[in-house]
């Protein structure tokens, strides 16, 4: 399942995978924009990403990370919705991935400055969607969950190897991220190494 969060509208998709065969089961959006009181809309993230978890049951869910802006205020409101979402992914005993939005972008599209509309319409072709959503918001959580199978069904993953990532229900095998990978897969394969 992938999240992207937000105070106005909080986007969600969930994937199937069987093998390497991917559909779309849903996606959609979590209508806030009517709702005035802050905690309110935090309490109503909460209950309706429950209410998704409880109805489709996804192994994993991946969300949106905040991105860092100048406006303080929205960075911590955006923060917030994340901070709901993830609770009630834990609260469920779900593992919780997180991804920058470029790195959201760019899995999708190649590129990590592409438009909602762009990635919008790869989501659409690659999954076979063939109406629409509403609001951007559902593409872009499904283009969250469509993120997380890349990072976590890459080829090479298996060169990179794996870390133990603890939650709620125990250890789960996570892909490890990120420049300390590359130095792990170094120290592990030194004759691999470009001098």
């Amino acid at each position: 399942m992938g999240i992207d969060p937000g105070t106005n509208y909080t986007g969600y998709g969930v994937l199937e995978v069987e093998g390497r065969l991917v559909r779309s089961v849903v996606l959609g959006d979590i209508d806030l924009h009517r709702m005035t009181d802050p905690y309110e809309k935090l309490r109503y993230i909460f209950q309706r990403v429950s209410a998704l978890i409880e109805e489709y049951g996804p192994s994993e869910v991946a969300l949106e990370s905040p991105f860092f802006g100048e406006n303080v205020q929205s960075m911590l409101k955006l923060g917030r919705a994340q901070g709901v979402a993830m609770a009630a992914a834990l609260s469920h005993d779900r593992p919780v991935f997180e991804y920058a939005p470029t790195r959201i972008k760019q899995s999708i599209t190649g590129t990590g400055s592409a438009s909602k509309e762009q990635v919008a319409a790869i989501i659409e072709r690659l999954l076979k969607i063939s109406e629409r959503p509403r609001r951007l918001d559902a593409t872009d959580g499904m283009a969250v969950a469509l993120c997380h199978y890349f990072a976590t069904n890459s080829p090479m993953n298996d060169m990179l190897g794996e870390e133990r990532v603890k939650g709620l229900g125990g250890e789960r095998k996570a892909v490890k991220r990120g420049s300390t990978s590359w130095e792990q897969f170094l120290r592990e394969n030194p004759d691999r190494e470009i001098k």
